[in-house]
């Protein structure tokens, strides 16, 4: 086997490397600018950013949708209280429609029961994000948010290689071990020359309801660090915030008013 030059287009093998082909969307769809929300790491608020995104967003008169890419823990139709099964024709799929108007597609919309598992392999979790770009009736948007699944594995380098995503938001805490594999996400993002937007530290601090000063959860300023490492803006911070918790576990994400994306949504504009 002769040296792999990284250069597919000049190779006939058929090896892992080689990038898959790019994925088409339905006729009908036709998406200005897709926005992927991502970290290094599981838990740090990627969906909840991914929402209040999409609201935002929503809230100044833009057509929005939201692909909900992590497959294994799909939590996007919770916090918008949408527990219908989804539908399709003949050409593709037809997403559920939130109080906003912010369409969603989810695997759990497609599942028996909300908490079934989704015991699949890579390839296959790959194929089914590939399909909710290719075979969704996501008609005009001015935005499609990607929630993507936690981490750099092959299933998140799939999603860069075969949907055209214009921008990366990186979610993160003020944790040290957080920031860390936060860095490796932004590393991913970097090699394959895709924008990133900025920072979102989520977590960040909790609100004092008596005198509403700021308390600062974690010691150390580690989202301040990471952003100068990497040339980064700190672009939004996220608090504790007990009313948005409430409003995500009883899907009602829409009502929430606190404008905390304002700088994330002036930058991806």
């Amino acid at each position: 086997m002769s040296e792999c030059t990284h250069d597919c287009s000049t190779c006939s093998a058929d090896c892992s490397s080689r990038a898959p082909e790019p994925a088409v969307p339905t006729a009908d769809t036709k998406i200005k600018k897709i926005v992927a929300v991502l970290s290094g790491k599981g838990g740090v608020g990627k969906s909840m950013v991914s929402s209040l995104l999409a609201v935002e967003l929503a809230e100044k008169g833009y057509q929005v949708g939201i692909m909900d890419a992590d497959i294994t823990g799909p939590s996007i139709p919770k916090m918008f209280g949408l527990n219908t099964q989804l539908y399709g024709d003949e050409v593709g799929i037809f997403p559920a429609v939130s109080t906003l108007g912010i369409k969603v597609v989810s695997i759990n919309m497609m599942l028996e029961n909300e908490d079934d598992a989704v015991l699949w392999r890579g390839p296959i979790l790959g194929g089914i994000i590939k399909q909710f770009y290719t075979e969704v009736h996501w008609g005009e948007l001015d935005y499609l948010i990607i929630d993507m699944p936690p981490g750099t594995s092959d299933v998140a380098i799939s999603i860069i290689q075969q949907i055209p995503v214009d921008q990366f938001v990186m979610v993160t805490t003020p944790s040290k071990l957080v920031s860390m594999v936060v860095g490796k996400a932004i590393n991913m993002a970097k090699q394959v020359n895709k924008p990133i937007v900025g920072l979102v530290e989520n977590m960040a601090y909790v609100k004092c309801d008596a005198c509403g000063h700021e308390i600062s959860i974690y010691h150390n300023d580690e989202t301040s660090t990471t952003a100068k490492k990497y040339g980064l803006e700190v672009v939004a911070k996220l608090p504790i915030d007990p009313e948005l918790a409430n409003d995500a576990d009883e899907g009602k994400i829409e009502n929430y008013k606190a404008g905390l994306l304002k700088g994330l949504v002036e930058k991806i504009g």
